[in-house]
């Protein structure tokens, strides 16, 4: 069986799910990484994060957009990056 870590979300405080830890980890650091250039759109994130990705994990860059939003929930439920009241969304690294 996979790995597993813990993630919240913003959206729904206390309520805890289990998900792929390679593939939540290889998300997370690829989102460090394009987020420091400073306030990002979901979708700049997803698109720029494609290329820190591993092949393995994600072929392609398939269901990048899911974990994107998966990664971005928790790390918002953890104080670790912020959303900006802006149109579109921006969000960006505290």
């Amino acid at each position: 069986m996979a790995d597993k870590i813990a993630v919240e979300n913003v959206n729904a405080p206390g309520h805890v799910t289990n998900v792929d830890a390679g593939k939540y980890n290889a998300m997370k650091d690829a989102m460090l990484i394009v987020m420091a250039a400073g306030p990002m759109t979901a979708k700049d994130i997803k698109e720029a994060a494609k290329s820190h990705l591993p092949d393995d994990l994600f072929p392609g860059g398939a269901t990048s957009g899911w974990w994107q939003k998966c990664v971005q929930l928790d790390l918002e439920a953890k104080g670790i990056v912020a959303r900006h009241a802006t149109k579109p969304l921006t969000f960006s690294l505290k």
